[in-house]
């Protein structure tokens, strides 16, 4: 045992140390910051752009919706009724994308209409909902009450509605949750690749320079295998804790700095939010779906829970892996006989990827029961599910997928250990499955 401590202490210095190791441990994280800034700062670029005609003919609004200019919307406002038949097939007409009609009774009903030719995007609906629902208001305290405008925009604050479906109010079988679940089971595949490749080479080489007859002169086969895989997992495992740490730190600077949350009053001066929420409404929008993203991040994930399990499958997963790419190097007589035998394991893992988004649509399938317990695809089958929330008194599944995929391991790294120790000092030999049968059945 202390020789096989040994080994995988020398493989865990060796990784940490290179430059590759440090590179990928900033380089990663940083690049899912990036991406994530980009994408919540600059996904509203290529937006609509809506011409809108509002039909006031009681001049309710006094040709005015909003302080400054919105570049996404443009308002035009027409004295008289309009008909939707008129709207939509009059030539005066064609150059606008909607028309929103307000009538003399939608101060007491409160109802509008929008006659749009495209529907638009949620944001669109969203935005001008709220301009006309903001200058409707101002109307009404102009004539129903002695409040100035300037002291109704220092009490007027903004109205978070959550939308709910009413077979889970709590919003735990939520998609976005699933989609998280999706990422874990991905950065699982994506270090057992990098770091099953790792082994690869590492045993590929060792084998090719013949440094691996040295080491067998002091260690059996089966410490150096053991040690090699152990050392390479211990060095997976730190940096993907370097990658959390950056990551958390990295979403809730952006949360605090970069987008505060302008929905939540006590972020941000109710007064000067009034003077700017109608241009600036896009920022606005885009900050309260930035927030509602690591709002999921921070509250709603139970990362106690999801983060214990992924540890427990990326562990089952990188041990049945890594069996397979220590087996490829092993039995390989080239480097080059390696290098052919990945295309396989690669396939196997893209299914598992798709595994994963199956599950996400399908999380009640049968197909998907069989996929949980597949050792192949049950690491990120199971992180979705398990992101998605079980059904009550169904949660011993996960366990009972992981106790599957870890004895599936287990066998498999005996069996790696057979074609390493009968294998790892065979050179320049053509692989057939008759040599692998012969290895396997020798111990």
């Amino acid at each position: 045992m202390r020789n096989t401590w040994l080994i995988a202490l020398r493989e865990l210095k060796e990784r940490i140390g290179s430059r590759s190791f440090l590179f990928m441990s900033i380089a990663g994280p940083l690049l899912i910051l990036v991406f994530s800034y980009l994408l919540f700062a600059y996904g509203g670029e290529g937006r609509q752009h809506w011409n809108i005609l509002i039909a006031d003919p009681t001049g309710i609004m006094d040709n005015k919706i909003m302080a400054h200019e919105d570049k996404a919307v443009t308002y035009s406002f027409a004295d008289g009724y309009i008909e939707m038949e008129e709207f939509r097939d009059a030539k005066q007409f064609a150059d606008y994308d909607a028309m929103v009609e307000i009538n003399e009774k939608i101060l007491s009903n409160k109802t509008a209409f929008i006659f749009f030719r495209e529907k638009p995007s949620v944001r669109m609906q969203t935005r001008v909902q709220f301009q006309v629902e903001r200058r409707i208001e101002e109307v009404m305290v102009k004539r129903f009450t002695n409040l100035s405008l300037s002291d109704f925009r220092k009490i007027k604050q903004p109205l978070n509605i959550a939308f709910r479906n009413i077979n889970d109010p709590f919003d735990e079988a939520s998609d976005l949750r699933g989609w998280v679940g999706l990422f874990f089971g991905t950065i699982i595949f994506l270090f057992i690749f990098l770091f099953g490749m790792t082994i690869l080479q590492s045993i590929s080489r060792e084998k090719s320079n013949r440094i691996v007859e040295v080491l067998l002169a002091t260690v059996r086969p089966n410490q150096l295998l053991t040690g090699k895989i152990i050392g390479i997992g211990l060095s997976a495992f730190l940096q993907f804790a370097v990658w959390m740490i950056i990551v958390c730190a990295g979403l809730y600077f952006l949360r605090e700095t970069l987008f505060p949350d302008m929905l939540n009053a006590s972020n941000i001066d109710i007064v000067q939010l009034s003077k700017e929420a109608q241009s600036n409404s896009d920022q606005l929008f885009t900050n309260k779906e930035y927030n509602d993203f690591v709002n999921l991040v921070f509250e709603r994930i139970q990362f106690v829970n999801i983060t214990g399990f992924f540890l427990l499958f990326f562990l089952g997963g990188y041990l049945f892996y890594g069996s397979l790419f220590a087996s490829i190097g092993a039995t390989s007589g080239s480097e080059s006989d390696g290098q052919q035998f990945i295309l396989p394991i690669v396939f196997i893992l893209t299914i598992a990827l798709y595994a994963g988004y199956y599950t996400l649509q399908n999380p009640a399938a049968e197909l998907t029961s069989w996929l949980h317990y597949l050792p192949f695809t049950s690491p990120i089958v199971a992180m979705v599910k398990l992101s998605q929330g079980y059904e009550p008194g169904e949660s011993y599944q996960i366990w009972v997928s992981f106790l599957i995929l870890l004895v599936s391991a287990f066998l498999l790294v005996s069996l790696a250990g057979r074609f390493y120790k009968n294998g790892i000092l065979q050179f320049g030999h053509r692989l057939r499955f008759s040599t692998l049968l012969k290895w396997m059945k020798k111990s």
